[in-house]
């Protein structure tokens, strides 16, 4: 049974004379989440600004894409999470991951760790903030976390926890992701630390295909069917146009791929509406991809994508 389509939008900051009412407008468009990364880069803090949307919102569903677990101790993330899980009656999705991106390491003093060992610690993390969301009390003893006795870190008043979303493109993360996310985010590896002219190869057609198989490894490995977890792919083009054929010919340059490649990517939604909405049901039919993560920052983009994309196939 295929779920549903959601869609959401990555913002990276907002209006600072009208933020409360740029996140109304992405929720009166239709976009069931607003998503918020986690770099040093002139952003917003992802959990900060979440908590404040919750008061400003009504149904939005608020997500970090996502919390680097290198930045924030876990029974920290727990206590925020459950924080903003209660403050917005249940709409946390906490996307949480290893880290990836070398600057952020670099300009803080963060040390950088080999991505075995940074896997490791998002393993570890991930089982305190379960047992801290859903646990009396909490013990655990690993090789990069000790926790001693900790009390549940909020009292969600039978809300359920926070859902997890955990993303990435390696074998390693995505069967970590299927053995302990509620959403799976499928994204191209960043071995180097940084986006590179290998990132958009990474998911073509094929790639893809195997990436769902690791995913699949993970979740058989939890007892847990595929069916279970919500799949979502971040795009980082969206170009709605009737002639994409200069749009795809400039990004194949820059990608390294050919046109028909990025075509069929979902790191670009390029086309008509029509043209979308078709691939982006053959890909749920192909690989039951449901939830599709845009970029924010163009009105008037984010306006036309609700109107032919969204409104047309969204709870569908």
């Amino acid at each position: 049974m295929l779920r549903p389509f959601r869609f959401g939008v990555q913002i990276s900051n907002l209006p600072y004379d009208d933020w409360g009412g740029a996140l109304r407008r992405l929720e009166s468009a239709g976009f069931s989440t607003v998503f918020l990364p986690d770099h040093f880069s002139g952003q917003w803090d992802p959990l900060v600004t979440l908590a404040a949307a919750a008061g400003v919102t009504e149904s939005l569903g608020l997500g970090s894409l996502v919390c680097d677990v290198d930045f924030r101790h876990p029974a920290i993330l727990a206590k925020m999470a459950a924080t903003i899980q209660v403050i917005s009656s249940g709409r946390l999705e906490l996307g949480i991951g290893a880290g990836w991106m070398q600057d952020d390491y670099d300009s803080s003093g963060i040390h950088f760790d080999p991505i075995g060992t940074r896997i490791d610690r998002l393993d570890e993390a991930l089982a305190i903030l379960v047992s801290l969301w859903e646990n009396d009390t909490t013990d655990y003893e690993g090789s990069h976390y000790v926790i001693r006795g900790m009390q549940k870190t909020v009292d969600l008043g039978g809300l359920p926890r926070p859902r997890l979303l955990v993303g990435g493109g390696g074998p390693r993360v995505l069967g970590l992701a299927g053995e302990r996310a509620d959403i799976v985010g499928i994204n191209p590896t960043m071995k180097e630390g940084r986006i590179t002219g290998d990132t958009a190869r990474d998911l073509t057609a094929d790639r893809l295909r195997q990436k769902i198989e690791w995913i699949q490894a993970g979740v058989e490995k939890s007892g847990r069917k595929l069916e279970e977890i919500e799949l979502n792919s971040l795009v980082f083009v969206v170009a709605l146009t009737d002639d994409p054929g200069p749009i795809r010919e400039g990004l194949a340059k820059a990608f390294g791929m050919t046109s028909q490649a990025v075509a069929e990517t979902p790191l670009a939604l390029t086309g008509s509406g029509q043209e979308i909405r078709d691939r982006l049901c053959l890909r749920r039919e192909q690989t039951g991809i449901s939830y599709i993560v845009i970029q924010g920052g163009d009105d008037a983009m984010l306006s036309r994508f609700s109107e032919e994309v969204i409104q047309p196939l969204a709870g569908r």
